[in-house]
């Protein structure tokens, strides 16, 4: 008798359908947005800067639960994009304040409607009651799984 144990289906697993609908997610924004050249983590960045003109790197990594050791790279594209532009802060001359520059802030109006199509095309096969519902639980499940993450999310 083996004492291997069996696998598990894939199917019984939530987070194996959360990994493949995040794969779903990204390729269905890079195909909505692939005119703009803009990723989505890029997205959620330029939308925080614009949300919160002035924002430091440390305070936009959180906002948007991305890692504070990569957002620099992530700052630097759309720096050279001109879609942002960092400033000296009068407080502390170590830090970089952000800001949208007006390519940036008319860029984040003209890719709205690529990036709603997107949650649509996500969330379309749901009613508009299941919709409302699974944002809901999503957003339980994240916040009560925030500290678990490598770049907990905070603010906004």
């Amino acid at each position: 008798m083996s004492d291997v144990t069996p696998s598990l289906p894939l199917t019984d697993l939530p987070g194996h359908h959360i990994r493949r609908l995040q794969q779903i997610a990204v390729g269905l924004f890079m195909e909505e947005t692939q005119a703009f050249g803009l990723t989505p983590v890029q997205f959620a960045a330029l939308n925080a800067v614009v949300a919160h003109p002035g924002i430091d790197q440390s305070t936009l990594a959180a906002s948007i639960g991305f890692d504070t050791s990569t957002i620099g790279g992530v700052v630097d594209r759309l720096e050279a994009r001109a879609w942002v532009k960092r400033q000296v802060s009068p407080e502390d001359r170590r830090a970089r304040l952000l800001y949208a520059t007006p390519e940036g802030a008319q860029l984040l109006v003209q890719v709205r409607p690529s990036v709603l199509r997107t949650q649509q095309r996500i969330l379309g096969p749901l009613s508009e009651a299941q919709q409302q519902e699974f944002v809901s639980m999503l957003m339980v499940l994240v916040e009560a799984n925030n500290d678990a993450s490598r770049a907990p999310r905070s603010g906004e």
